[in-house]
């Protein structure tokens, strides 16, 4: 999916996909080495070089945590955590969006893929604002699996996040989950540096497999963790987690509901010869949302690249004209000389004299920034609810959720009313323009901003500028060469002439 404003190109030549150019190749062999290196520092015995390749600049925190719904008031703790812990991109699991789509909050961009029809599953990232001007663009392939693409140098970075099915499930829904990822690890361009996150729901445990899953592991190994482990062979991936020693506590990420029992199954992939890259990955036990899973995040070296955008058109606010406006444009018209001057350069004049006093007195439009429904007290329930949560005060925990969910809700209707209340005083002095503006605004459904989607002949989607226009060429000769076969052969033109005008006419 290509985001508004258009897609950059960031090669000079085209990117081919890893399907394309395959997954394996004779000059990945010189990163085998770095499954015994986790520290984040390059190898000794590589070329000066292949160091170069592999040198990333700038540290980034990137976290996946799966929230078990983003329900009401959970945004705004969710971004909270993120500026509070500096985390600059996260991957959510267990979203409970209908549809797909981003739009901003705030000092962040959220980009989310959910079901078409129910409140389950779906996966999202958030990027702080930083960040989201070096995405290219995002893919929302199902409530599962989406992926974003970064430029970045040296590598862009593409990052998957997913939400695998549990045990209980189907063994056609697990099949089906990692069809979906092969699939979107072979749409991303093979020059790319591929991160995957995301509750995979599977036990790797303690065992030491390389490349594929380091010792530093928890608990035990389950027919999942086969599962995956045999994903990340056949897609030369890193289990990175279980390459970094770790205490207990930081390691598991879920805890269940009667607080005696934990396990790791939340995780970070990523390729083996750009393992070197991430620093460290520890899950976070101090932050909280309300969910059972613990906040995972990784410290990953590579920069990001702003990608220049066209700036967004100003416009003038019309509904606030100052009456000076009128008086500059009224003497400006007065002194005008209309005199033997053509059409063309009298409209010049006229629109000069119009725009430039409108430049002067007229504000341009701003964008509004939603107000905050959460009250102070809400949020200082969510304070206390997380270090309830660090103390292991579990009985408390649940007693202060259940209140922060109750004020919210509580809040949100505060909010409605208050918005209904400035309606009704707009009705009452007479201010209609107003009135219905505010009314338009609360009825019009939320509505994210969508990408469009460009697939080749196979139904591959396309990320990669040239390539898109390749397509367009296709699509555009196809259609043509259509309308002319669809004539047969040798046909003369049987289009009725016009008879010529008589005299009379």
């Amino acid at each position: 999916m290509v985001l508004e404003g258009g897609t950059p190109g960031l090669e000079g030549t085209p990117q081919a996909t890893r399907e394309e150019q395959g997954r394996i190749s004779s000059s990945s062999d010189t990163y085998d080495a770095d499954w015994t290196n986790p520290s984040g520092h390059r190898p000794a015995d590589a070329a000066p070089r292949e160091r170069n390749r592999l040198r990333f600049t700038k540290v980034h925190n990137i976290g996946t945590w799966n929230v078990r719904g983003m329900n009401t008031g959970k945004l705004d703790i969710v971004k909270a955590e993120m500026e509070r812990l500096n985390i600059d991109i996260l991957g959510i699991s267990e979203l409970h969006w209908i549809g797909s789509g981003y739009f901003n909050s705030d000092d962040y961009t959220v980009y989310y893929s959910g079901n078409d029809n129910t409140r389950r599953n779906g996966v999202a990232v958030i990027a702080s604002k930083k960040v989201a001007k070096a995405v290219q663009c995002f893919n929302a392939i199902n409530d599962r699996v989406m992926s974003i693409r970064l430029y970045g140098k040296p590598r862009s970075f593409t990052i998957l996040q997913v939400y695998a099915p549990t045990t209980d499930a189907n063994e056609e829904d697990i099949e089906r989950f990692y069809a979906d990822l092969q699939q979107a690890i072979d749409q991303a361009p093979a020059k790319d540096a591929i991160l995957i996150a995301g509750d995979f729901n599977a036990k790797v445990g303690a065992g030491e497999e390389p490349p594929v899953a380091g010792s530093f592991g928890l608990g035990e190994r389950n027919e999942a963790g086969d599962r995956l482990v045999q994903c990340c062979q056949e897609n030369r991936l890193a289990i990175a987690n279980t390459w970094f020693e770790q205490p207990k506590r930081r390691l598991y990420t879920w805890t269940a509901p009667n607080g005696q029992h934990q396990n790791q199954i939340d995780y970070f992939l990523c390729q083996q010869r750009w393992k070197s890259s991430i620093q460290a990955i520890k899950t976070l036990p101090g932050a909280d949302c309300g969910s059972d899973h613990q906040l995972l995040v990784a410290k990953v070296k590579i920069r990001f690249n702003t990608i220049k955008r066209q700036p967004a058109t100003q416009r003038f606010d019309t509904s606030n004209i100052p009456a000076e406006y009128a008086v500059e444009v009224k003497n400006r018209l007065d002194s005008l000389s209309a005199t033997e001057k053509a059409p063309d350069e009298l409209w010049e004049e006229i629109k000069m004299i119009v725009t430039s006093a409108a430049e002067q007195f007229i504000p341009y439009k701003t964008s509004a920034k939603r107000p905050k429904w959460l009250s102070d007290a809400t949020i200082e329930i969510a304070n206390k609810r997380r270090a309830a949560k660090a103390s292991g005060k579990s009985i408390e925990f649940r007693l202060l959720n259940a209140d922060f969910q109750r004020e919210a809700r509580r809040d949100k209707e505060r909010y409605w009313n208050e918005r209904c209340a400035k309606m009704e005083d707009a009705n009452k002095r007479g201010h209609t323009r107003e009135l219905f503006a505010q009314v338009k605004q609360a009825r019009a459904p939320f509505a994210p901003r969508k990408a469009a989607t460009i697939k080749d002949r196979d139904g591959k989607v396309l990320q990669n500028e040239d390539q898109i226009k390749r397509r367009w060429q296709e699509y555009t000769a196809e259609l043509y060469a259509g309308n002319r076969a669809s004539q047969p052969a040798g046909q003369e033109d049987i289009t009725e002439q016009e008879p010529d005008i008589l005299d009379e006419e």
